[in-house]
């Protein structure tokens, strides 16, 4: 059997089968198409400007390495005159950010790029083991994600720069329109589907230029290019409510490989309808429509039967939904005085029951650290005291005068020396 030719150049051998839409690639072609439609996000969503200094949030791991690279190949080739630098967050996870923070420096090195590192332990005291040590593994997430958008922005201030993008890919933003569905959290819906926001309790914009790239693609691009990335997930993430979102998603996209890119087009029709007041944050720019291909359609979607009724049942519910209208027109209501009850006239609807406009958020310091917030205090310095109230006020230290001095220490060493020399003897 003769090799299977690439879909796009039809010399070079298909090497590549797209997770996107199963189409066979040789590798330069899908490395050259993935790089095209990377492109095309940031030209379509004028997310950057010529002159720009850019912080590129990095981690080590295979979604922010494959931004890094990619936006200096196409700040190189599309002239976009960026001034790039890496930007990396120190959680402080022993195990887990301390090697893939070998990673980031490995890549500044690879890229050319000044690297900018900040610490949770330099901004708030705590490390993510101390905070784990403290409440557990359950919730850890929430700190850390207020923590790390905290430090995101600060080093973006330190640096003086004031837009920085982030590897976010289309299964991450799917599965985070998954988790404010489940949880109705209409107002994060919002701001998670928008390709650039600015949020008010930040002078720092974000953006995320692989938002409709498949997670799978960037593994497949970073394979192929050789690019050096760290691959271990972070040890405290498997009880977050996240995985169980990632679980869904996956198991969609096996059934129909679309999945993905239909779910992001789904949060960001619902978050059109979301009001500006309500979403707290400041959309900039314009999101791209998805297209689906036509033909994909029928396969497993909303247009075929898979797990959906059968034409009996459909018809069924369509003729009790005939009888209960043909029936509404013969009910007949009477008030306690016996008169007829007049449908065409509208009750009024009390002034309270009225929706009330939505105060807008206003933009102010917090009282105790100085970072931008709608809150007095932001939510960083609220869970931060909430930590701080557990932790030990004082240290328990003992000199050697002391302990020479006390009669309780010399009378416990003296038990521990006395069993120790019963266990040796046995």
């Amino acid at each position: 059997m003769p090799p299977t030719p690439c879909a796009i150049c039809h010399a070079s051998r298909a090497l590549i089968i797209r997770p996107k839409n199963h189409q066979k690639l040789c590798k330069r072609c899908f490395l050259q198409l993935f790089e095209t439609e990377i492109h095309n996000t940031i030209t379509s969503n004028s997310l950057f400007h010529p002159g720009e200094r850019i912080a590129i949030g990095v981690s080590g791991g295979k979604d922010s390495t494959v931004l890094a690279s990619v936006l200096k190949t196409l700040n190189e080739r599309y002239n976009y005159g960026l001034d790039l630098l890496l930007l990396s967050i120190d959680e402080g996870i022993k195990g887990y950010r301390d090697d893939s923070l070998e990673t980031v420096k490995r890549n500044a090195q690879q890229y050319s790029m000044p690297l900018s590192i900040v610490g949770y332990d330099e901004l708030y005291g705590w490390t993510m083991d101390q905070v784990v040590s403290q409440i557990g593994k359950k919730g850890n997430c929430t700190y850390c994600g207020v923590f790390r958008r905290q430090a995101l922005d600060r080093g973006a201030a330190r640096l003086g720069i004031t837009h920085v993008v982030t590897g976010h890919n289309a299964d991450d933003v799917a599965e985070t329109v998954m988790m404010n569905l489940l949880r109705g959290d209409l107002p994060r819906l919002s701001r998670a589907t928008s390709i650039v926001t600015a949020s008010t309790a930040s002078d720092t914009k974000r953006s995320k230029p692989l938002k409709y790239a498949y997670e799978k693609e960037i593994v497949l691009y970073a394979h192929h290019k050789g690019l050096d990335y760290f691959s271990t997930e972070c040890i405290y993430s498997p009880e977050a409510f996240r995985g169980s979102a990632r679980t869904l998603i996956k198991n969609l996209e096996r059934v129909r490989p679309s999945a993905i890119l239909d779910v992001v087009k789904s949060g960001e029709d619902m978050a059109k309808l979301v009001p500006q007041e309500v979403s707290g944050s400041l959309a900039s720019g314009k999101d791209v429509m998805v297209a689906v291909d036509a033909e994909a359609e029928g396969e497993g979607g909303c247009g075929s039967a898979n797990g959906r009724a059968s034409g009996g049942e459909m018809a069924v519910m369509e003729q009790r939904l005939r009888d209960e209208e043909a029936a509404g027109g013969k009910e007949t209501d009477f008030t306690v005085q016996g008169q007829r009850h007049d449908r065409s006239k509208k009750t009024p609807v009390p002034a309270a029951r009225m929706s009330k406009k939505l105060p807008k958020q206003q933009l102010q310091k917090c009282g105790r650290c100085g970072y931008l917030s709608s809150q007095a205090v932001c939510k960083a310095c609220m869970l931060l005291e909430g930590l701080n109230k557990n932790r030990p006020k004082t240290e328990i230290r003992v000199s050697v005068e002391e302990e020479e001095e006390s009669p309780t220490l010399t009378r416990r060493m003296e038990v521990m020396n006395v069993v120790t020399a019963s266990v040796n003897s046995t």
